[in-house]
């Protein structure tokens, strides 16, 4: 039977996708939900699995822009093929059994044999030094090949030794080296050209201004270590601290709503709701996948929902609803080593926290110099929507709210706050 697979559909508003590249070669055996190519647009990289177990006849060649719903390739697939690779699967099964019970039952005396054949092994995949294309060219005159070569040599001398390690020890002369001057070439993706032109158009369409503070991370570390363990195994996932700062971002943009504001056209909008996008790195890419309504969810479900996209961008299965309408963006160059960077808006959003490396440093409390796990965070905002006291006061809301992680139950204020009625 012949199946036809068609070009998947990646959203609503796109016709046409690239075949990025097929994950197997033409003709090749493949097995039911296995993945065998990867398409990708300017929004999205997805795959391509094989319905059944058959053998694929590509059509579409790598790089090819084809339409969404044509097909890509086909599968001859039928039952024997399938019954076919499960005996095979079976049948390797029961050799491996077999060769664990083998093991098990071996005598001390067969250890020896087993080193024997390693050494013996090891002697076979040794590697034959470089040859310059001068002696190549003698040695096929003469018709020698190395390993001939090689035998011919009946002992080293102390003048070969002393040779290779001056060689070791003394810097190689330029002359010696032998310079490359390749480079490799690829095409960009579509994810990669879509992403170029709204970055450019950011820098020259918006008044893009940046500003920092810095962020006293003690009490949260010390709650993420206390009950880390806890929080593990009565969700099954570990807690980091991407979902802490997305819960200050929503309480802070509560406190200052201009900071998830848009324009359309000559209109500001500002939603009510936070939808928060999380910047992920993939292969393909940065990827940022939309926490809904973060406004009405708690740290764990948050984490949860974080962990859940994450893995679902790395695995290219996001869906393009699951990228589009955030209003708001936080991203974490710390996770890569980042001290301190201005993170670029991602619109048509007005602004986006960028989070860095924590490292110790010295710093004044109460009068003293203490050492403290110091995180500096960035907001860079569209100065035409935002004004300063709004992106100042934003960050020093999600610098109160991260010191002291007790006020994010409370709606960013202290117990005493809410027992004064302040």
């Amino acid at each position: 039977m012949i199946l036809e697979i068609k070009i998947p559909s990646p959203g609503e508003s796109i016709t046409e996708v690239e075949i990025g590249k097929w994950l197997v070669n033409d003709g090749s055996l493949v097995s039911k939900n296995q993945e065998i190519a990867e398409i990708e647009s300017d929004k999205a990289t997805l795959s391509i699995t094989a319905p059944a177990t058959g053998v694929l006849k590509i059509l579409v060649k790598e790089g090819e822009r084809v339409a969404v719903g044509s097909i890509a390739c086909q599968l001859e697939s039928n039952d024997s093929l399938e019954s076919t690779e499960n005996e095979s699967i079976l049948l390797n099964k029961n050799r491996a059994a077999k060769s664990e019970v083998t093991k098990s039952a071996a005598s001390p005396k067969s250890v020896p044999l087993v080193s024997e054949s390693k050494i013996i092994l090891s002697n076979q995949t040794k590697e034959f030094p470089k040859v310059t294309p001068a002696a190549k060219a003698v040695m096929d005159e003469a018709g020698l090949n190395m390993e001939e070569l090689l035998n011919g040599l009946r002992r080293i001398s102390r003048k070969d030794v002393e040779s290779v390690l001056s060689a070791s020890i003394t810097p190689l002369s330029v002359a010696s080296l032998e310079l490359s001057r390749e480079a490799d070439r690829s095409a960009m993706s579509p994810l990669r050209r879509k992403l170029s032109q709204r970055l450019v158009s950011v820098k020259n369409e918006t008044a893009m201004l940046t500003t920092f503070n810095e962020i006293d991370m003690s009490q949260l570390m010390e709650l993420r270590k206390t009950y880390q363990a806890a929080f593990s195994e009565k969700y099954g996932y570990k807690l980091g601290f991407m979902s802490f700062f997305a819960k200050a971002a929503s309480i802070a943009l509560s406190n200052h709503p201009a900071v998830n504001s848009m324009i359309e056209g000559e209109d500001i909008v500002t939603p009510r709701f936070h939808d928060i996008g999380i910047a992920v790195q993939t292969p393909k890419g940065l990827m940022v996948p939309i926490v809904r309504n973060t406004e009405t969810k708690q740290i764990e479900s948050i984490e949860r929902e974080i962990k859940e996209l994450a893995e679902k961008a790395r695995d290219k299965k996001l869906t393009i609803q699951e990228m589009s309408g955030g209003t708001f963006t936080i991203t974490n160059g710390g996770v890569f080593g980042s001290l301190m960077s201005t993170p670029i808006l991602n619109p048509p959003q007005s602004a986006i926290l960028g989070m860095h490396s924590i490292k110790d440093r010295p710093i004044a409390v109460n009068g003293k110099v203490e050492i403290r796990p110091m995180m500096y965070v960035a907001l860079s905002y569209d100065h035409r929507v935002i004004d300063g006291k709004d992106s100042v006061g934003f960050l020093v809301k999600i610098k109160e709210l991260i010191e002291d992680p007790t006020k994010l139950l409370f709606n960013g204020k202290s117990q005493q706050e809410l027992l004064l009625g302040l």
